[in-house]
């Protein structure tokens, strides 16, 4: 039998040195201490900008605007299959607050923090080109 993959969303938002947006998983999460994208499950009914709009005011504090998929992909993890859906988007990095006990920073390619999160490791190239 197949198990449905779950819907998440995740925000690609660059600040205006054209560096990208990453966040720790908080203690307590499967991969705890690893960086990925912020973002979440999309819950019955919500759209996937819905979703996004309230997972990033849940673990951030931060409006996110101009949503648009960029790229989206199935990931098998050991506990679970996801299907991610990555949005470019725009924030005030300003109002940036870490709410869960995560830690955020922007990035380029060269800078990376390690360890990056398996499902995100192999699109970080193709999600954060600018277009």
């Amino acid at each position: 039998m197949t198990t449905k993959p779950t819907e998440v969303v995740v925000a690609v938002a660059f600040d205006k040195d054209g560096r990208f947006l990453m966040t720790s998983r908080p203690e307590g999460k499967v991969y705890a201490g690893y960086w990925e994208f912020p973002g979440g499950k999309v819950e019955a009914g919500e759209t996937l900008e819905e979703a996004l709009v309230r997972e990033m005011k849940e673990e951030l504090g931060v409006q996110v605007t101009d949503c648009r998929e960029v790229y989206s992909t199935v990931f098998t993890y050991p506990h679970a299959t996801v299907h991610l859906h990555f949005q470019h988007c725009r924030l005030n990095p300003e109002e940036l607050k870490c709410l869960e006990g995560q830690t955020y920073r922007f990035c380029t390619l060269e800078d990376l923090p390690h360890p990056i999160l398996p499902a995100t490791e192999p699109v970080l190239a193709q999600v954060t080109a600018r277009k």
